[in-house]
């Protein structure tokens, strides 16, 4: 994991993708709470945003975004691992993931129009 920033290309001006903009201390802390979320449920990340020991140079941003990847990935890994069946841990991580994912887009649509 130590290498997670190495093959990423610089990012584009504007990451915004439609949502409210966070700040850069927003994005910090956000990345934190993903990675302490992550080495709750696997292998101890490492310590390298913005400011720790380690840092890569990458943004908090950068780092949310992969974080939450390594936090998706060892999710559906507890879904596979604790599943009674093949089927019932494909209809959780599909079906069960898809209603949460559009509860949370409809959340964030709805803050976004109230600002």
């Amino acid at each position: 994991m130590d290498d997670h920033g190495d093959d990423w290309a610089p990012w584009p001006g504007d990451m915004s993708n439609g949502w409210p903009a966070r700040t850069a201390e927003q994005w910090l802390t956000t990345a934190r709470y993903v990675r302490h979320a992550a080495n709750k449920v696997g292998p101890e990340l490492p310590l390298c945003l913005p400011g720790e020991p380690n840092e890569c140079g990458r943004s908090a941003q950068q780092h949310a975004v992969l974080w939450g990847a390594v936090l998706k990935a060892r999710a559906h890994h507890i879904i596979e691992m604790g599943a009674p069946t093949q089927e019932y841990g494909a209809w959780a991580a599909k079906t069960i993931y898809r209603q949460e994912v559009d509860k949370l887009r409809a959340q964030s649509a709805v803050g976004a129009e109230l600002e």
